[in-house]
């Protein structure tokens, strides 16, 4: 039996839940300059499914890698890490 290659996970925060099992999901990370040496933030955003529709806007999530499911949606969310206040 072949085994399933390892998939990308990534860890966000839910910007947007307007769309039926979708979430938009900003993950953001540092990263130092090369030449100046001073540290930035690069965000990304991922459209992610969300089967069961259980995530809410400032939900802590963590997305992995899938198949495509749309034209831009490739990720599927895993679990919800932390819940909004």
């Amino acid at each position: 039996m072949a085994e399933r290659a390892l998939r990308k996970t990534v860890i966000g925060i839910v910007v947007s839940d307007k769309m039926s099992k979708t979430v938009t999901v900003t993950s953001e990370r540092r990263l130092r300059h090369p030449l100046y040496g001073k540290f930035m933030k690069q965000r990304s955003k991922f459209m992610a499914h969300d089967e069961k529709e259980e995530c809410r806007i400032g939900d802590k999530v963590r997305i992995q890698e899938t198949r495509p499911l749309s034209k831009r949606k490739r990720w599927r969310v895993v679990e919800i890490i932390e819940k909004a206040r």
